[in-house]
């Protein structure tokens, strides 16, 4: 791959950081020459990746086109699961209202490639295309059970362990006790560890030969939480993924929350 267009991607995932900024704000961000950002941004613009919006000499901004929807759309529609579990995720969120979210590993990451939003006055929001680190939320967590050991250790000893609230593990054999109880459980429950305030609980998405392809979850403002709600929860999740395993093809029973 050429260099200039790595630069050029690096400059178009600043923008997934903030949607909207000066070139200026994306020359810091991306760590690069102004000029060279400007010729990036200038080349990106006309092959209609990048919208300039110029209210004034002295203030334009850049943000991503339009474009990448198309993109996204396409992609998202490549992944067959994606179309067989959506209709389940909706189903979900009008049996218990909270935000209903799939997420698959790409790399050192979950990426949420689906949601399905609540209608409650105080909510999350999750878009699609966000990404969070595998050792932080209830998601994440459960992609991570996915690996081996070896993988485990090898993630452990490459990823920095960054501190997002006071709830998130940043010791790695406190990770990988969580990991080992995540996979005899089968499923994630997390208290506020990437974000403050909330809490997640996931199951597994399994294809037809048992491998691990997403993570189902549901994520509810702290203020709703009760025991008695994070069981009627994990619940219907669990129903909710043995409809959608039956549909790829994955026949073993669920394991039951403990």
């Amino acid at each position: 791959m050429s260099k200039s267009l790595v630069k050029a991607i690096h400059v178009l995932d600043c923008f997934l950081e903030k949607p909207v900024m000066t070139i200026n704000e994306l020359t810091e961000m991306a760590g690069m020459p102004k000029t060279t950002v400007f010729r990036l941004a200038s080349g990106l613009e006309e092959a209609g990746l990048l919208i300039k919006d110029r209210k004034s000499s002295h203030d334009v901004t850049y943000r991503m086109s339009l474009k990448f929807l198309k993109y996204g759309k396409y992609v998202s529609e490549q992944l067959e699961y994606t179309k067989i579990a959506l209709p389940h995720m909706k189903k979900l969120n009008e049996e218990i209202d909270e935000l209903v979210h799939l997420s698959i590993m790409e790399g050192e990451e979950a990426v949420y490639v689906e949601t399905v939003d609540s209608s409650k006055p105080v909510r999350l929001v999750v878009k699609v295309g966000a990404r969070s680190p595998l050792y932080a939320g209830s998601a994440p967590k459960l992609l991570l059970s996915s690996l081996n050991d070896e993988e485990l250790e090898e993630y452990l000893n490459k990823v920095e362990l960054k501190r997002f609230t006071p709830n998130t593990l940043t010791d790695k054999e406190r990770i990988i006790e969580e990991v080992k109880k995540i996979r005899e459980k089968g499923y994630s429950v997390s208290y506020s560890e990437h974000f403050k305030a909330t809490v997640g609980m996931s199951y597994p998405i399994y294809d037809y030969e048992g491998k691990m392809i997403a993570a189902l979850g549901v994520s509810i403002p702290d203020v709703y939480y009760t025991e008695k709600r994070e069981q009627f929860i994990l619940n219907n999740l669990r129903k909710t993924v043995e409809k959608i395993w039956a549909e790829l093809g994955y026949t073993e029973a669920a394991s039951s929350p403990r």
